[in-house]
């Protein structure tokens, strides 16, 4: 995002084929000015829209995504190879985050009395601050979305919206739900913005704040801009989440789980169990297990979803770094059990692979790899779990997994992430604050804390 880089093309690229089926234009400079000036003319208005008629608004978006899911789901499958039955369910649960908020959101948003003053009566308001810049990613194009949006829209505040260049079709599909749901014109602006217009755009005065999901590089680049205009920015960065087994008496259904959930979204999830971390003594049949899943797995069509197939990934690039940081593992020792093949070009496939034996040398071992790769460590002993859970840059989520719950607990009240699960893969719904610490970022969405970022959290004070 400097003057320096080339701007981007937005367009859709099949993965599942490799051809780009349709590009779109980048917003010229007089496009990102009129963005700015409607967003700023729609906050004026919005802001004093009685929240009850604001959560109206934010129900009927809802009610269209799910009205639309099957349409979405078409979309996002099409642009980023998501597995159609997945990216349907995506566009779903955007419908009970927009709920959620208009549900909970005027009570989420109510003056707070200060308790222990003394003398007149005193309250923390929860105000909007202005328009807001939400840079979004391509792997969930709508969940993305939805839980930056569904608060800020509740709160007052407006929203303009850069999506990721691979998903443009996303991006107008939910733009045009927006408005057909009568969010007010102005209060929602899709724009296909440069890097360098991204710049220009946090800088000016009309934008109160920021919120990027994607990578480190980007976040620390958006952070500086932001950091330089004193703008408030919410960052939500990459993640190698632990995900320890301390024992189970079933380690085939353990390693199934351990299975679905690290090749949902095609392995494409900030949150997703990147590194197993299992005891000895269930390791080599938790191994094993997980090889079957993996091996003799065929390239297929993510709208079909047949038994057996896999999809691609959400580029050719994507797969080919993925290919390289398996490769450099497997040259430096690692052994690779199953998959790991990538497909011919210009399709984005990769077979989902079984990792083990990654050292620190690798690049497997401080990289997030953002793929169906299933990297699994052998540990002997709580301590050594925990030690190797936290031996990362990331801090997004983790799980822990045990038949006593105090023990998987212990474990887990330890783990260096803004989101620690016992015995479960994750917590998840709209009502759970999603968020990291470390170099995964910081902030928080979804959830009561979801209200609690982009506002004005005014002391108001009336004396006697």
């Amino acid at each position: 995002m400097t003057q320096t880089q080339t701007s981007p093309t937005y367009q859709i690229l099949n993965p599942a084929t490799g051809e780009v089926e349709q590009t779109f234009e980048t917003a010229t400079d007089a496009e990102v000015e009129a963005a700015l000036a409607a967003a700023h003319t729609a906050y004026d208005a919005w802001k004093d829209v009685p929240i009850e008629e604001r959560a109206a608004v934010v129900h009927r978006v809802a009610a269209l995504f799910r009205e639309r899911q099957d349409e979405l789901g078409a979309i996002a499958t099409k642009e980023m190879g998501k597995p159609l039955s997945e990216a349907v369910g995506e566009a779903d649960f955007c419908g009970d985050i927009f709920d959620y908020f208009a549900d909970e959101g005027p009570t989420l948003a109510a003056d707070q009395p200060i308790k222990t003053f003394s003398g007149g009566k005193a309250v923390v308001q929860k105000l909007p601050i202005g328009p807001l810049l939400g840079i979004m990613p391509w792997n969930y194009p709508f969940y993305q979305i939805a839980r930056f949006a569904a608060p800020n829209l509740m709160l007052g505040n407006t929203i303009i919206l850069k999506h990721a260049e691979s998903v443009p079709g996303s991006a107008l599909a939910v733009a045009q739900l927006m408005k057909d749901a009568g969010v007010p014109e102005g209060a929602y602006i899709n724009l296909f913005a440069s890097h360098e217009q991204i710049e220009t755009i946090i800088a000016d005065p009309r934008i109160a704040g920021v919120s990027l999901t994607g990578s480190e590089r980007a976040g620390a680049v958006v952070a500086a801009i932001a950091g330089k205009n004193l703008k408030k920015c919410v960052l939500e960065l990459g993640g190698s989440d632990p995900y320890v087994i301390l024992d189970t008496d079933d380690v085939a259904a353990a390693a199934d789980t351990a299975w679905e959930t690290r090749i949902s979204n095609t392995g494409q999830a900030c949150n997703s169990n990147k590194r197993m971390i299992v005891m000895d003594d269930v390791f080599d049949g938790f191994v094993a297990r997980l090889t079957e899943h993996a091996k003799d797995l065929r390239p297929g069509d993510p709208t079909a979803e047949e038994d057996g197939t896999f999809a691609p990934l959400s580029s050719r690039r994507a797969a080919e770094t993925l290919a390289e940081q398996v490769q450099d593992a497997v040259d430096k020792g690692a052994t690779l059990h199953a998959g790991g093949v990538l497909g011919d070009g210009p399709a984005a496939y990769y077979s989902p692979a079984v990792l083990t034996g990654i050292t620190p040398e690798m690049r497997a071992y401080r990289e997030e790899l953002f793929g169906p790769v299933a990297v699994v460590y052998k540990v002997s002993s709580d301590d050594e779990a925990l030690a190797l859970a936290n031996d990362t840059q990331y801090g997004l989520g983790g799980a822990v997994f045990s038949t006593d719950p105090d023990r998987a607990a212990r474990i887990a009240q330890r783990l260096e992430v803004g989101m620690s699960n016992v015995n479960t893969p994750a917590g998840e719904g709209a009502e759970v604050p999603f968020g990291g610490v470390k170099r995964s970022g910081f902030g928080r969405e979804l959830g009561p804390l979801g209200m609690d970022e982009f506002v004005n959290k005014r002391m108001f004070y009336v004396a006697d």
